[in-house]
């Protein structure tokens, strides 16, 4: 289950499909973004894609010696555009693929518009997502619920996503959601609604194990995207933002002109891929070693060129340098860039009072610290609210709860009232009420005694002691303890023996966290293929977004006001 392989061969495929000669790919902004996300454009060219062309641009020359691939999102607005290309076509002929499920009137209005008869084939090619790492795909939604519902519009989004997500993988899930969440049960509702009416789609072999899809809500755990991260892929999307693999560097001091945006792919940089999941201090040493390798292999300046073998030898070696040196210089900017934030926010002594917070239960020790890094003039704002929202959803209803006082120090730190109103916001979001689950306290005799152990003997490495709560679900999933009251089976049926293929999608945004927890169940579990999924993958600022997007927080607001005004009438 590689979701990148998915994607990359529909792709290869409709390129072969179209045989040799020169070639323009034709996409929409959506399927732009899934393609840039599995290929390089050099690897395209390579291909004879010579062109890249956005449907929706007005000012297309003709170029009649070209063939189309045409990618596009199966949306009525980009079946119109098509109906006007094909009334008066700008290539030779037109190879139509759709990333999700085309309606046969769709089909049929297309027919009647290709009067010039250049259409030579229409197909489904379910590449609808954008496939992250192998085991991590987004649908790059941000707001996906207004209140504790879906966004209609967002909701049908997703649905063609995920069953896009399946036809591609090739599976015909049975589906579990989180009961607690609404949203979760629409979701699956929509998917098995979808599975149902396209039947003859969804005949894959039957495997003796059906795959699982689980479908979780984020407000079941909003302390994992609030927290600092320390291993390289979550921690560049925690401090510099990741848009699909890019990294916007514009605002680095000092940076040079091709520099201001990196791309950073496991899938053509080996640094990254080797390097993704390890932690802030191993990958400061592995940089090293990498700034060493290069200046082994650097063409020497006085390298004499004096036989015909010797320039030879340099000009084949050249792109490999060239290459080499541009991953030496992206790295070493990002992890420099990466470092000098740490220092300016004080984030190592912020990240080991988050931890406390997530994952000890020693109250007084974590008022102090939250109280004594406020008076702390290196905490930015932001960083100082995220601690403000880790207490107050860890200590909601503990019995010297002091969130009111936290709040005033906000206020008097000049914390802005955006920042402020936030806190609340995020506990009606994510708060005791609304969860399905204990996110705190260790739940059975073993959890307890781990967690006395750990206590024990200390951490290796206070920041990172944070588990994603989605690692203890996974874990009672794959040893068949998930319980079916909280996590109930869609329809009748249900799993008789231990799952092996399961698909996770997560309403309200993933993280790079939970993206290593899969990773890690992945490679440490035998017989057990996990893929994750989300709406967006979150880092701490745009998990803000979505709570704002949900508007729970005006309306939090608005009950408070209510209450105040009928106290006052009495």
């Amino acid at each position: 289950m590689n979701v990148v392989f998915a994607v990359k061969q529909y792709i290869s495929k409709m390129i072969e499909d179209s045989g040799p000669g020169m070639k323009v790919l034709l996409m929409d902004k959506e399927t732009t973004g899934i393609v840039s996300m599995v290929y390089t454009q050099s690897e395209i060219l390579q291909k004879e894609v010579y062109l890249f062309e956005r449907i929706d641009s007005q000012n297309r020359e003709v170029m009649k010696h070209l063939k189309a691939i045409c990618f596009l999102r199966p949306t009525k607005e980009n079946v119109d555009y098509l109906i006007q290309e094909l009334r008066r076509p700008k290539y030779s002929i037109y190879f139509i693929y759709f990333s999700n499920v085309i309606s046969k009137s769709d089909v049929k209005s297309l027919a009647e518009a290709d009067e010039q008869e250049v259409v030579a084939e229409v197909q489904e090619f379910y590449g609808d997502y954008i496939a992250v790492n192998p085991h991590l795909f987004s649908l790059n939604i941000l707001g996906c619920c207004q209140g504790r519902n879906w966004d209609p519009a967002q909701l049908s989004r997703t649905t063609q996503g995920l069953t896009a997500l399946l036809l591609s993988l090739k599976k015909c899930p049975m589906i579990r959601y989180q009961l607690s969440s609404e949203a979760a049960k629409r979701l699956g509702e929509c998917v098995k609604q979808v599975i149902s009416k396209e039947y003859e789609l969804f005949e894959f072999r039957r495997t003796e194990v059906p795959p699982l899809l689980l479908i979780l809500d984020r407000c079941d755990d909003a302390i994992t995207p609030l927290l600092n991260q320390w291993t390289y892929q979550a921690m560049v999307h925690e401090l510099l933002g990741i848009n699909n693999n890019r990294i916007d560097l514009s605002r680095v001091p000092g940076i040079s002109k091709d520099l201001r945006e990196v791309v950073l792919s496991a899938e053509n940089d080996e640094f990254y891929a080797n390097n993704m999941y390890l932690n802030f201090a191993e990958i400061g040493s592995n940089i090293k070693n990498l700034m060493e390798d290069f200046q082994k292999k650097k063409p020497k300046e006085q390298q004499k060129l004096e036989s015909i073998a010797d320039m030879k030898a340099f000009v084949e070696n050249y792109p490999q340098f060239k290459k080499m040196s541009g991953t030496v210089s992206k790295h070493v900017t990002v992890v420099g860039e990466l470092s000098r934030l740490v220092s300016e926010r004080n984030l190592l002594e912020v990240s080991e009072v988050e931890q406390e917070l997530a994952c000890q239960n020693d109250h007084s020790s974590a008022l102090q610290n939250v109280k004594r890094l406020l008076q702390n003039p290196k905490v930015t704002e932001f960083d100082a609210a995220r601690l403000v929202m880790l207490y107050a959803l860890h200590y909601e209803r503990h019995s010297s709860n002091s969130l009111p006082g936290l709040l005033v120090d906000l206020r008097s730190k000049g914390v802005s009232e955006k920042y402020r109103k936030l806190v609340s916001a995020v506990v009606e979001y994510g708060g005791k009420r609304v969860r399905g689950s204990d996110l705190f306290s260790p739940k059975d005799a073993v959890a307890i005694t781990k967690q006395f152990l750990k206590g024990l003997k200390g951490v290796e490495n206070v920041y990172t002691q944070h588990q994603p709560f989605l690692h203890e679900t996974l874990d009672h999933l794959i040893k068949g303890k998930l319980k079916e009251n909280l996590y109930p089976y869609l329809g009748p049926s249900t799993l008789r023996d231990r799952p092996q293929d399961i698909i996770v999608f997560v309403i309200g945004g993933a993280t790079y966290e939970e993206a290593l927890t899969v990773y890690n169940l992945n490679r440490t579990t035998p017989g057990v293929r996990i893929v994750l999924g989300g709406t967006t993958i979150h880092n701490t600022k745009s998990f803000l977004e979505e709570v704002l997007a949900s508007g729970l927080h005006s309306r939090s607001r608005e009950s408070t006001q209510a209450t105040s005004r009928s106290a006052s009438r009495r």
